[in-house]
């Protein structure tokens, strides 16, 4: 082992850490270790009074920051040991920034490091959450002997998952997310959050009908892993090699727990890694909690109102007490945290309760609601078939204020209904339980070899308050196989499957009706897909030419999962 690692002090020095007169806490700081690709890493050490060697909770983030100590606090003032893991590239690391890339190789290294140590006792667990929750679905690819358990938190699902694509289509907020992380040793704080700046940075791009491509010389900042991104539109080598992939995850074997929202932008991430770890081993000891929470609740900092939704009070759980309970499980062989009913822990929006289930498709009575001409989503199939219409002029940039301008709120008077058909159910008789996942099939033709389609469903109340449910974003040339692209043929009717990882539950109203929005993504914060059949990443307003036409045909259906009396 000696010859692959040289450990390394670079100014490395000791101080105290307290807050509390009962907290003392040893932080070393400036430690670097070299890999076996002779790339240099910056770790933080924080240690507890305690001499004896302990269990290591380490965190790999590629967000230096003083303040990431308080993510380790109550472990180590609770008889563990914590380490911070600054990705490649990053604090004292001289190495090239690349992120994602190496992180599963570079946690290997911290732990190899870790368990040599006089106060480690040669077990490890990791949490963390978004780039630190991906971070541990990364370690888990090449699984440490040493790693006996991970807390993924809001885990950013890498590639096609949740960024910096959502079902093949890029977002703008990943050069705005590279500006914060690839500026320096540090994060670039002061531009990130500057959304002033980035909207009109957006708003230049999309009005000047110029690629995608060259969002990053428009930012004034030419980014070279914004344009590595980009040349790979499809779930290709270069992404798989970050996270594991098909039949890796039987081979992780280890205590998972973890964490989303029903709000929060990265759970198609976390679910992806959920899913599908339990698609390829069927007996993963694998829980998953899920409530009413942004992308920061399920890291731990829940808020009782998220964008003009209220909380339940039972949705206002420690997320901080469980974690500990979790790693005192996993790792000193206790008890598991009794909030976990179930492999599956969900709240109910609106019925103010927990309730456990062992899969996404357990109790569940589908509802089959077909997209009907009239507007109408009814029970019942049509013998003649029609259609409805949307024309989308993707040239007009007009609107660019108004889509910069927009609230995506949770619970609103409002919904946008520009660009998209609308489809509402008749009010419902009695209450029902929604818990779940929608799926269905769309029967459409286009005049273009390819589309960008998006689905929304909401909740309408009696009073005409939208609730959101469920969000969907799909390249339609991705969507049978997100690794290879098949263009679609214009004026040709097909059908297409509604595949999202996906999990809500709320518990619908009598007389509340079931509304389902359809419409094509045109907005300054997405990639234009302007169906020419070239690369998205490469077209201009000159392939816009005539606007396009998309014929819903009323064969199409949703199923609604509801859950069974």
């Amino acid at each position: 082992m000696k010859k692959y690692f040289f450990i390394g002090f670079l100014c490395s020095f000791s101080y105290f850490f307290a807050q509390k007169k009962e907290e003392l806490f040893t932080v070393k700081d400036s430690i670097t270790i070299q890999t076996k690709d002779n790339a240099f890493l910056s770790l933080t050490l924080i240690l507890n009074k305690d001499k004896n060697p302990q269990n290591t909770i380490l965190i790999n983030t590629i967000y230096p920051d003083k303040n990431n100590i308080e993510l380790l606090r109550n472990f180590v003032n609770n008889g563990y040991a914590g380490v911070i893991l600054h990705a490649r590239g990053k604090y004292l690391s001289n190495n090239d920034i690349e992120p994602f890339e190496h992180d599963a190789d570079d946690i290997n290294a911290a732990i190899d490091w870790i368990i040599k140590q006089p106060w480690s006792n040669g077990k490890v667990g990791m949490l963390g959450g978004s780039y630190l929750g991906f971070s541990q679905w990364a370690a888990a690819k090449k699984l440490h002997p040493a790693l006996k358990t991970i807390i993924p938190q809001a885990a950013t699902g890498i590639g096609t998952m949740s960024f910096p694509m959502n079902n093949n289509i890029f977002m703008g907020y990943a050069l705005q997310w590279l500006d914060y992380v690839t500026t320096n040793k540090t994060t670039n704080s002061k531009s990130f959050y500057d959304q002033k700046k980035w909207n009109l940075i957006f708003k230049k791009w999309y009005e000047s009908g110029t690629s995608f491509r060259k969002l990053d010389s428009i930012s004034g900042k030419p980014n070279a892993v914004f344009q590595e991104w980009l040349d790979h539109p499809g779930y290709d080598d270069y992404w798989k090699k970050m996270i594991p992939y098909k039949e890796e995850f039987s081979k992780i074997d280890i205590p998972v727990l973890s964490v989303t929202g029903y709000f929060d932008v990265d759970k198609t991430g976390a679910l992806y890694y959920f899913n599908q770890h339990y698609k390829y081993h069927k007996n993963a000891e694998h829980y998953l909690i899920i409530g009413p929470y942004d992308h920061w609740g399920a890291q731990g900092f829940i808020k009782n109102e998220v964008r003009g939704y209220k909380m339940d009070p039972a949705a206002m759980i420690d997320l901080k007490k469980i974690w500990l309970q979790w790693f005192d499980y996993a790792l000193k062989n206790k008890t598991k945290p009794i909030f976990l009913k179930d492999k599956i822990n969900y709240e109910v929006m609106g019925s103010n309760e927990w309730k456990g289930i062992k899969s996404i498709n357990e109790n569940q009575n589908n509802i089959k609601l077909y997209l009907e001409e009239s507007l109408i989503l009814s029970n019942n199939k049509s013998k003649e078939e029609k259609f409805s219409t949307l024309m989308v002029n993707l040239a007009d940039k007009s609107d660019a204020d108004e889509l910069l301008g927009l609230k995506y709120n949770i619970l609103d008077n409002f919904i946008y209904t520009k660009n998209n058909i609308v489809f509402k159910t008749k009010p419902f008789s009695k209450p029902i339980e929604y818990t779940g996942n929608f799926s269905g099939n769309l029967s459409f033709s286009v005049n273009k070899k390819d589309v960008d389609l998006y689905i929304n469903l909401y909740e309408e109340t009696e009073n005409r308050q939208y609730f959101l449910l469920s969000t969907y974003v799909s390249r339609t040339s991705f969507v049978n196989d997100n690794e290879n692209r098949n263009l679609l043929v214009p004026g040709k009717k097909q059908m297409i499957s509604i595949i999202n990882n996906d999990f809500v539950s709320k518990k619908i109203e009598k007389r509340s009706r079931i509304v389902l929005m359809i419409g094509v993504v045109k907005s300054p914060f997405w990639q234009l897909n302007y169906g020419s059949g070239k690369d998205v990443s490469d077209e201009t307003i000159a392939d816009a030419k005539v606007p396009l036409e998309i014929k819903l045909y009323n064969n199409s259906y949703i199923k609604l999962p509801v859950v069974k009396n």
